[in-house]
């Protein structure tokens, strides 16, 4: 069976829903349509994989695409490991947190990483969905019980200063969410997390690392442009976009 036929057997076993319109987080004045796989559909890392490659992103169990009908500013980027060289900027950011430790661990609730993950929303998210002192909403974002997640700790003298829960696919990482110490932001952490999932997806052999969406127009979303050369996903297939 080759790779196409193998790709329609597995979309053709998934059913699709989508939402009614609503406000979008990202941009101001513009409607949002988001399509979900069902999450009555039997998942497992092979699905998640060939999903991803369709601009398919996980937030806990549920696997989503944006559809909106008048916007096409969510564009799905992926960093092409064996090509990416650090800028000058990245090479400071490097040496500004060399005196961090990162390790990497299988994905499991702590109470250490919820009090930090609650300080970052609520310097950075605050009142939005995501600012929820429910545990048990922190551990629903962790993980989904068809995947394989590590999470990657960063730390400074033992302390812990950010936590990158990353996907692994069949074809690379997939950076799912950052969350950083909001009193340690001249570190730039966030940069730093993408740095070493790019060393780490470099040493596992795996050609990509996922970062979601691009949204070029949107401050929070802007930096992954940061990170070329990327392949942008444009519906169809992945365009390779140089610095």
């Amino acid at each position: 069976m080759n790779d196409e036929t193998h790709r329609y057997h597995l979309l053709h076993r998934l059913r699709f829903l989508i939402t009614p319109q609503h406000p979008c987080s990202y941009l101001p004045d513009e409607q949002s349509m988001t399509l979900f796989v069902d999450p009555k559909c039997d998942l497992d890392q092979a699905t998640y994989s060939m999903l991803a490659q369709l601009g398919f992103r996980r937030s806990g169990e549920h696997l989503y695409r944006p559809q909106c009908p008048q916007c096409k500013a969510c564009i799905p980027v992926r960093v092409v490991v064996n090509d990416f060289v650090p800028t000058r900027s990245k090479r400071r950011i490097a040496k500004r947190n060399a005196d961090i430790r990162v390790t990497w661990h299988e994905a499991q609730y702590s109470d250490e990483h919820f009090d930090l993950y609650q300080r970052y929303i609520k310097a950075r998210h605050a009142g939005s969905s995501m600012d929820d002192d429910d545990p048990l909403h922190y551990q629903r974002l962790l993980c989904a019980s068809w995947g394989e997640t590590r999470v990657m700790e960063l730390r400074c003298a033992g302390q812990l200063f950010g936590v990158a829960i990353t996907d692994v696919l069949n074809d690379g990482l997939s950076a799912v969410y950052t969350y950083f110490d909001p009193q340690q932001r001249q570190r730039s952490l966030g940069s730093f997390a993408i740095l070493q999932q790019i060393e780490a997806a470099r040493r596992a052999a795996l050609p990509y690392l996922y970062l979601g969406y691009w949204i070029q127009q949107c401050e929070n979303m802007a930096y992954k442009d940061k990170f070329r050369p990327f392949e942008a996903f444009d519906g169809h297939g992945w365009r390779r976009r140089e610095p």
